[in-house]
């Protein structure tokens, strides 16, 4: 991958990343807002912000690590804070889709009863997030035991990345304008698609005919 096409990945997955925490903290704030004062017009306004805003940045965050990892030598399964990386983003997403948010869509529509789970989830999210960079700032850890030297498959074609960058972008509006809510369908082909078409290009460079 050329390092333009690299960085700008990269750039796109900060943003995302810290969007992300960013909108966790104010669903923390919202919910602390309601309560306290038992104003329900902070759950109104945090699932409006979960719906709405969080869960396509979420989405973004999640496959741009994830082809970060595909498209560079970190890997998928390569090193042990990439692996730890994907089984929390994995887990984050499953908490918030089923029990965070039908939790918080109980609230919106009036549930009298305290939910002390939502903040503690939402912050639990937060600090989640914040563990996230910090492994990828530190990469602790040393690789592990499927790390061993693999034959280096050719490059994907110099549109792909190009595509990948486009790939937030399209599923929401795909989400957005076509169904009416979330579908990672270009998150899911990309993510899936990819690492077969890697794993065929390695199988060939490995049964090719070296030259002298």
């Amino acid at each position: 991958m050329a390092p333009t096409w690299r960085d700008l990945l990269v750039w796109l997955h900060v943003v995302t990343t810290v969007a992300w925490m960013s909108q966790a903290l104010g669903l923390f704030a919202l919910g602390l807002y309601s309560a306290t004062t038992g104003d329900p017009r902070g759950y109104d306004m945090a699932e409006f912000l979960d719906e709405s805003v969080l869960l396509h940045l979420a989405e973004a965050a999640f496959f741009t690590g994830l082809m970060l990892s595909a498209l560079t030598r970190w890997g998928y399964f390569r090193y042990w804070w990439v692996l730890v990386k994907f089984a929390i983003t994995l887990s984050q997403v499953h908490v918030a889709i089923f029990l965070l948010s039908p939790r918080l869509t109980a609230r919106a529509e009036g549930a009298a009863e305290p939910d002390p789970f939502l903040l503690t989830g939402t912050l639990l999210m937060v600090s989640a997030i914040a563990f996230q960079a910090w492994l990828s700032v530190a990469k602790p850890w040393k690789r592990t035991p499927w790390a061993a030297p693999r034959i280096t498959p050719p490059a994907p074609p110099a549109w792909f990345t190009a595509y990948v960058l486009a790939v937030p972008v399209l599923d929401y509006l795909l989400a957005t304008l076509v169904f009416g809510h979330p579908a990672p369908l270009f998150f899911l082909v990309t993510s899936i698609g990819y690492p077969v078409w890697r794993a065929r290009a390695m199988r060939r460079a490995a049964t090719a005919p070296r030259t002298a």
